[in-house]
């Protein structure tokens, strides 16, 4: 089964990340492609504006947009190719710019595809 971890775009890419997706719908503020140096850039894996919206980044609303985030990945014909080409690597590891790192879309959609490869 995959490895699959999650870091912060601003930190320093190394070559323990293995293949490095950006899940953001949006790019990173700052970053140049040569800095952030993802091997994909996944914008099907990214909640919907309107999810994303209505989260805010407030751990208050983490539950409710988990629930609705989730609900998202499941209908997707896209995020289920996407979780299938993530998965085929070793190492996979989850790139996101969001500031607080527990409360943000890629602890819930790193979940997600552990709970894909475990059903597989």
């Amino acid at each position: 089964m995959a490895r699959v971890s999650i870091k912060r775009v601003y930190e320093d890419a190394s070559e323990s990340d293995g293949f490095r997706v950006l899940v953001d719908r949006l790019w990173p503020r700052g970053m140049s492609k040569e800095r952030l140096h993802p091997d994909l850039w996944a914008k099907g894996l990214a909640p919907s504006n309107e999810a994303r919206k209505e989260f805010a980044h407030k751990a208050e609303n983490f539950q409710s947009f988990r629930a609705r985030y989730l609900m998202e990945l499941d209908q997707s014909d896209e995020a289920s190719s996407l979780a299938a080409e993530l998965l085929s690597h070793d190492v996979v590891t989850l790139l996101y710019a969001a500031k607080d790192p527990q409360v943000n879309h890629a602890v819930i959609l790193r979940d997600w595809l552990l709970s894909q490869a475990r059903a597989s």
